[in-house]
């Protein structure tokens, strides 16, 4: 039985994805591949790019990697395999790792999370002129966290991809992986702030402190107010920062110094949706009861 064109130029194709410096595809990129080499590899005009991908994925080392997130599927192509986070952040462009991910990765837990946590940024907006008062802070945060729905399964792991504020990559660093990739992730400051943000990505308010009294000797204070400074949440989340520092009980009295050097104008909230809670006039800041 006569070779197909595309079965004689198997080897040519190999070749030409053996030499890319890449080893992650998106469809796009095959696309351009399949265009740029059609005539070299004397392919039919009617191979479409579904036939040209099929063959590849069944006869050569190409692998297709979907991920079926709730708002829009993504599909990658691998030649071989790939280190599992370098995959996940060519989801999306300039996207890093945060939340329990980077604990995790910062060894600020005991925990072996199987949630990724990979964020995105949105594009700059601008700032609400309201000024902020007491009785929107105490609604808002009486309501439960509105979380990101956004969510893949994958091999048993589900990444969970957020939206978050526009910073400018603040406080985003190269780290290498596992198996030795360069990934982009929250350093040790960026992210003990991003947890208390949002302790619900870090396994709760209990992980959030234990990932304070971790990382005693790998945090500098000073940048952690810093970045803090930079960012400028609306909602006063410095206070809830200073109130894990003290309650972590590893920090000196000059560290927590420097978190009180915010104004305080408002009382706060450790976490949305509290029921039962006490309260710290040091942090001007509520509290569940028992917690600490």
């Amino acid at each position: 039985m006569a070779k197909t064109r595309i079965a004689i130029a198997k080897s040519d194709i190999v070749r030409l994805f053996d030499k890319q410096p890449q080893k992650i595809f998106t469809p796009s990129e095959i696309q351009r591949i399949l265009d740029e080499n059609r005539s070299f590899w004397r392919l039919a005009k009617s191979m479409s790019y579904s036939d040209f991908v099929n063959y590849l994925v069944t006869k050569t080392k190409l692998k297709m990697q979907v991920f079926n997130f709730s708002y829009r599927p993504i599909v990658r192509y691998t030649w071989g395999n790939v280190p599992l986070y370098e995959l996940i952040l060519s989801l999306k462009p300039n996207s890093y790792f945060t939340h329990y991910t980077a604990v995790y990765f910062h060894d600020l837990t005991e925990q072996a999370p199987k949630t990724i946590y990979i964020n995105v940024e949105q594009e700059r907006k601008p700032r609400p002129k309201n000024a902020l008062v007491q009785e929107r802070i105490d609604a808002a945060l009486k309501r439960p966290t509105r979380l990101s729905n956004n969510v893949a399964k994958y091999q048993g792991w589900t990444i969970r991809m957020l939206n978050g504020m526009h910073t400018g990559n603040l406080g985003v660093i190269k780290m290498s992986g596992p198996d030795g990739e360069k990934l982009q992730i929250t350093d040790v400051e960026r992210t003990l702030i991003d947890i208390t943000v949002r302790p619900e990505y870090a396994g709760g308010i209990y992980e959030v402190l234990k990932a304070y009294r971790l990382a005693k000797d790998k945090v500098s204070v000073n940048r952690l107010v810093a970045t803090l400074k930079k960012i400028n949440y609306i909602y006063p989340y410095q206070q809830a920062v200073g109130f894990y520092l003290e309650k972590a009980s590893v920090y000196t009295q000059s560290q927590l110094d420097l978190a009180r050097r915010f104004d305080m104008k408002y009382n706060f909230y450790l976490m949305h949706g509290m029921k039962d809670s006490k309260y710290s006039s040091q942090w001007q800041l509520y509290y569940p009861k028992g917690f600490g």
